[in-house]
């Protein structure tokens, strides 16, 4: 059995912010059947406890019929019915009262607005929404101008004060030009401190905003969310009108399809207060209004951060890159709705858009490049270094390559790579051949400790060991007789 209040807020969950049966259960910890089951009621019913009988019950029907007549208090009623035989005492009197007695009707003036005097805002929550690989809230950003009810709605996955600030700038956009006034509750993005009998303490960001654009602001009594009752009907217009069945695919596609709504639905529709078209009616209030200045406030919020070793930035769990040299520095960060900045002593050094999904990794291709270059320098640096143990016509040799060849550190790389490959001793004695026949490239070294290592060993000298034996020798006379010709006398 859940409380009345769970019930409400079960309630909310599902008919204001538009969350499933799923989502509700999720955020309330109950069960998917819990919430399915009260949902479906009409009202909260409270379980039925065990009939006891009471002092009371003969009164109920009499107490019924006095509070209809008028608001009696539980004492006057209690005197009433001790003439009447009851026996019982005030506790039982008060709580049954309490319980039965009409709700009191509260009665509010409707506010009137002349043209241009005022615009009221305020948020809209709706369910979630797709962002890349995650979900995110997403909320809705509603102003309305109090005397020709024209409407403005943007959709975010976020209700920061960069996003409050953008929403404010487009909608001013929108309209072409800015109210004397505006109405909002007490919002963190608008008002910091609000106690009642005392003047609101307002957010110097939005104060600074309001005073750039030429607009007063007016916070709404605590409590008192019918002093802005227009753009609440706003809001609840866009949950009805634009998104009750809407299938939304991605977040992408929300705003050009809320853009449409509003010019050929909502501010063309004959309005239920004003009988009359927003649109017309905003010709009458266009020129009330207060234009717009000539340069955009800057609405990004300003955060320090420091770099990490791997020269990134964290922001919404999305890593963004630095150029390396700024690793482990701190930075100023400009954060936006649609981008992020990022500062060294006031000097920028990275730009990003920024992305509304969950841990990615975003980086320029030019940051890492200093890196790169250093390490670059300091693997040639030990190579060099390696290549100066070889000879010691080493270095001499290098100068000559640096002469001579346009690409030496090449040369220097192949040589360092063969002395892993052939012994020392023979690239050693290989450089200082090369340097004697004045032969600077690596394909010479190369070629030389090839050859060298495919010739065979040098034959020795011969030694006539029995020489006598050796000199006595016979040859045979050769056969002559095969150089006559036919007919031929060799004689002649």
């Amino acid at each position: 059995m859940i409380d009345y209040e769970t019930y409400i807020k079960m309630k909310n969950y599902h008919e204001k912010d538009g969350l499933n049966c799923n989502q509700v259960a999720a955020i309330m910890g109950l069960s998917y059947k819990t919430v399915n089951k009260w949902l479906n009621e009409q009202r909260y019913r409270m379980r039925k406890p065990s009939q006891r009988s009471s002092k009371l019950d003969p009164f109920k029907n009499q107490i019924l019929q006095m509070l209809e007549k008028y608001p009696y208090s539980a004492a006057q009623i209690l005197l009433r019915i001790k003439e009447d035989g009851f026996d019982g005492g005030y506790t039982i009197v008060k709580d049954y009262v309490r319980k039965v007695r009409p709700p009191k009707t509260k009665a509010y003036l409707m506010l009137s607005f002349a043209p241009g005097e005022c615009a009221q805002v305020d948020w809209g929550s709706y369910g979630s929404v797709n962002v890349g690989s995650t979900c995110r809230r997403l909320s809705f950003f509603v102003m309305v101008l109090c005397y020709s009810r024209l409407m403005y709605v943007e959709f975010t996955v976020s209700q920061t004060m960069e996003h409050f600030l953008a929403c404010h700038q487009n909608a001013f956009d929108f309209f072409g030009c800015v109210p004397k006034k505006i109405m909002v509750d007490n919002l963190k993005s608008a008002v910091l401190r609000r106690i009642v009998g005392q003047a609101p303490v307002f957010n110097p960001k939005y104060f600074d905003f309001a005073n750039h654009y030429g607009f007063s602001i007016a916070a709404c009594n605590v409590g008192a969310g019918n002093e802005k009752g227009r753009v609440e009907n706003g809001v609840g217009y866009v949950k009805k009108n634009f998104l009750a069945g809407l299938d939304i695919p991605d977040f992408v596609a929300i705003n050009p399809a809320a853009r449409h709504w509003l010019t050929t639905v909502a501010n063309v529709r004959i309005h239920g207060k004003t009988r009359q078209k927003p649109v017309e009616r905003f010709e009458k209030e266009r020129s009330f209004l207060n234009p717009l200045p000539a340069n955009a406030f800057d609405i990004a919020t300003v955060s320090q951060v420091r770099a990490s070793s791997q020269f990134r930035i964290t922001l919404d769990a999305n890593r963004y890159s630095v150029p390396a040299e700024y690793a482990g520095a701190r930075l100023t960060l400009k954060t936006y709705p649609d981008r992020l900045c990022i500062y060294s002593q006031n000097k920028l050094i990275a730009r990003h858009v920024r992305s509304y999904d969950r841990h990615q990794d975003f980086e320029d291709p030019d940051h890492p490049r200093q890196l790169l270059v250093q390490r670059k320098k300091a693997r040639d640096q030990k190579i060099y270094m390696r290549f100066l143990t070889l000879s010691p016509k080493a270095e001499q040799y290098y100068y000559k390559l640096e002469q001579r060849r346009m690409n030496p550190k090449h040369h220097v790389q192949k040589i360092v790579a063969l002395s892993e490959i052939y012994d020392s001793d023979a690239v050693a004695r290989a450089l200082e051949d090369a340097f004697t026949f004045q032969a600077f490239s690596c394909e010479y070294i190369a070629n030389l400790l090839e050859q060298r290592s495919r010739c065979l060993p040098e034959p020795g000298a011969l030694h006539l060991v029995r020489s006598e034996d050796l000199l006595d020798i016979d040859i045979e006379q050769p056969d002559l007789s095969i150089y006559e010709r036919k007919g031929h006398d060799p004689k002649k």
